[in-house]
């Protein structure tokens, strides 16, 4: 079969795999995170606010989501509404994390079966993350994270990215030396040193946790590789320059970053982190499958340490490299969010999916003597499974339930014509589903603007006529002498609408 059917099919097949992922997700209570948590929405809310030709002052954390935001515009283009839009961003999310790992695999002409080393990987993932069903954010259910466009799936493929561009720079300066040591010492894979410096450049622009996740433990992987191989070393140059260039380039966008991320770390605090993540991981044994997931990623970080000496052995460092970074990049990094007192789930992602680099490179320790497939066999079995994919699905995607509370909000806010606020977690799944989003303000209990994730040009009004509340706003303290009971409510299922007429409502001064 020509190169290029077979890369087809394995897309093909990551596209059934990732429909179903997403699929497994959107149906389950985990679809709290995907279409209506207040963080989750973020990149919706820049994509509507660029759409009504808002100027733009955003208040965003540490991290900039500038690809998630980039690939969710190009989306919004096929006029799919805000639901549709993220759910097909969650299957690109997926299918790019294929690309990835069919980029760490290896070369066709150098490494054995990558495609189906990279559909192994993917198959794997998917399967963790179809076991996620908690709604909450600070649950350890990781893999589910991906198909969102707000918890770092950008940098999850960066990462993994970044290490296959590695492989590749080693693998493509053996092969010219013939596999040869003594060869192999004075070449360098210029291209691969730019392509992991570009990566790492783009990737730390956007969010810094690169360098914890890829730069920081590849580094250290490089470090050792380097005492053989010359090119590790410009390898990982390129890696540490490209992540000082994205940290450089942070700079002329510090307006836009509310909260540096400084205040997370306290590592006066790392026995209560210990104690925070050892809860989180007591949880997430006792939830239903929840044991077996944390089984099979023990099993795949135990695969990692075989498959790299097993393949140190050989003598196939390209190969060592992957599998070495799919044990050692989660160690450093749970122990390094340990060490800093950090008390957020989302920080340990590289537990899930740096275990998958494992599995690409298991079809390099296979017998040799395994019987090759047959194309009609390998056509047919990947025509099934996107079918299959597409047809249980599609279907169950869109048997999600509209959401009538949400709608009466929406629909009595744009009949009204004029501007309300409310509180972070009530006012933004509204805000995002509005026409035009600067009709909800964002505001705190006191009705001084919140400054967080959300566009400071809002504010700019000055003053709203009604407020927006459910079970879970606390309660206002209005200006002057105004209360609650000076409103008219309006009832939306779950929300409320106080709306108090003519009488205007000041906003405070902002805040973050």
């Amino acid at each position: 079969m020509p190169r290029w059917a077979r890369e087809l099919l394995g897309v093909a097949t990551a596209l059934a795999i990732s429909v179903a992922v997403v699929a497994a997700t959107a149906s389950s209570p985990r679809s709290e995170l995907l279409f209506r948590d207040g963080d989750s929405l973020v990149t919706s809310l820049v994509i509507h606010s660029l759409a009504v030709a808002q100027p733009q002052d955003w208040a965003m954390s540490s991290v900039l989501f500038l690809p998630e935001i980039a690939v969710l515009w190009a989306l919004s283009l096929f006029g799919l509404g805000t639901d549709g839009t993220l759910t097909l961003a969650g299957v690109v999310n997926l299918v790019a994390l294929y690309g990835a790992l069919r980029v760490a695999a290896g070369a066709s002409a150098i490494a054995r079966a990558p495609i189906a080393g990279a559909l192994v990987g993917l198959g794997v993932f998917g399967a963790v993350a179809a076991t996620e069903w908690s709604p909450s954010r600070d649950a350890l259910e990781l893999a589910s994270l991906t198909t969102t466009t707000t918890y770092y799936s950008a940098t999850v493929v960066g990462a993994v990215l970044a290490v296959g561009l590695v492989r590749r720079g080693i693998d493509r300066v053996r092969s010219r030396a013939g596999g040869s040591d003594a060869g192999s010492r004075s070449a360098v894979p210029w291209g691969a040193v730019a392509g992991v410096g570009a990566v790492a450049a783009a990737s730390v622009l956007s969010n810094p946790l690169f360098a914890a996740w890829a730069t920081v433990p590849l580094a250290l992987v490089l470090a050792i590789v380097g005492l053989s191989e010359r090119a590790a070393w410009w390898l990982a140059g390129g890696l540490v320059a490209g992540s000082i260039l994205g940290f450089v380039g942070r700079m002329p966008l510090a307006h836009l970053i509310a909260n540096t991320g400084a205040g997370y770390a306290d590592p006066t605090q790392w026995a209560a982190s210990l104690d925070y993540y050892g809860a989180l991981l007591a949880e997430r044994w006792s939830a239903p499958w929840g044991a077996a997931s944390v089984i099979v990623i023990a099993l795949l970080w135990g695969w990692c340490v075989s498959a790299c000496v097993l393949l140190v052995r050989r003598r196939d460092v390209g190969a060592a490299v992957v599998a070495a970074c799919g044990w050692v990049v989660p160690l450093v990094v749970v122990v390094g969010a340990i060490a800093l007192g950090t008390h957020a789930a989302r920080y340990l992602q590289p537990v899930v999916f740096a275990p998958l680099l494992g599995l690409v490179v298991l079809p390099e320790l296979l017998p040799r003597a395994l019987p090759a497939a047959r194309r009609g066999t390998v056509v047919g079995a990947t025509a099934v499974a996107l079918t299959a994919a597409v047809a249980l699905g599609i279907p169950r995607i869109a048997a999600t339930a509209p959401d009538a509370d949400l709608a009466c909000v929406v629909d009595w806010v744009g009949k009204s014509g004029r501007t309300g606020a409310g509180q972070f977690w009530t006012v933004r799944l509204p805000k995002t589903h509005l026409a035009d989003p600067r009709a909800l303000v964002q505001v705190d209990h006191e009705l001084r603007g919140y400054a967080w994730l959300v566009n400071r040009d809002d504010f700019g009004v000055g003053e709203v006529s009604f407020l927006v509340i459910d079970a879970q706003t606390p309660a206002f303290a209005l200006p002057g002498e105004r209360t609650m009971t000076d409103a008219a409510l309006v009832p939306c299922g779950r929300y409320t609408i106080a709306d108090f007429g003519d009488e205007a409502l000041p906003l405070g001064p902002q805040r973050s």
